[in-house]
C-alpha cells in the first residue's frame, strides 16, 4: 500500500525541496486527514500513507539513503521521476501582456483596474491597501479613493436665534 508510491508524491513536496519544507507538508496534510479530524477509512489509509512517506523522508540520513534507493529503483520500469525546480528571478515579476500597473491580477477582480474598483467596490480597495498583496498598488489606491470621496461641504453659517 504505502511502499509502492513515491515519497515525495505523497508528501506533494519536490525532491530538491529543504527539510523545513518537507516537514510543514507533512504537517498540513496529517492536519486534513487525522483520524480526530476524519474518521473515514479514506482518510485513515491516507493517514498511514502519509506517516510512512514523512518517515523515509524525515531527516537527512534516512533522506540520502531513500533517493539512493529512488534512484536504483525507477517505477514501473521507467526513469526516476524528475522534478525540475522553477528558475531563480532576478527581477520583480512582470504583469500579464496587456495588464498594466493599474490592473490588478489576482483574486475575484482580476483584470480590474484600480478606477473601476473605486466606483464599484470601495470598501475592497480600503481592505486592499492594509493588505500585503495590496502593497504595490497603494499610492494608486489612496489617489482614487481620494478623488473618490465626495468633497467635504462647506459649513453653514450660524443663525442667530431670535429670542
Amino acid at each position: 500500500m504505502a511502499d509502492d508510491r513515491d515519497a515525495y508524491r505523497v508528501l506533494q513536496v519536490d525532491p530538491e525541496a529543504h527539510e523545513l519544507v518537507v516537514r510543514a507538508a507533512y504537517r498540513a496534510l496529517a492536519t486534513i486527514y487525522h483520524p480526530d479530524r476524519d474518521a473515514s477509512a479514506l482518510a485513515t489509509r491516507r493517514m498511514a500513507e502519509i506517516n510512512d512517506a514523512y518517515n523515509k523522508v524525515r531527516t537527512s540520513d534516512r533522506r540520502e539513503g531513500y533517493d539512493r534507493l529512488r534512484a536504483r529503483k525507477a517505477p514501473d520500469g521507467d526513469a526516476p521521476v524528475v522534478y525540475a525546480a522553477p528558475a531563480p528571478t532576478t527581477s520583480k515579476p512582470q504583469p500579464p501582456p496587456g495588464a498594466s500597473v493599474e490592473t490588478v491580477d489576482f483574486g475575484r477582480y482580476a483584470g480590474w483596474t484600480i478606477k473601476q474598483l473605486a466606483r464599484h467596490d470601495p470598501d475592497y480597495l480600503k481592505w486592499l491597501a492594509r493588505h500585503s498583496s495590496g502593497i504595490r498598488y497603494r499610492r494608486l489606491i489612496e489617489g482614487e479613493l481620494r478623488a473618490a470621496a465626495p468633497a467635504p461641504a462647506a459649513p453653514e453659517p450660524e443663525r442667530r436665534r431670535r429670542r
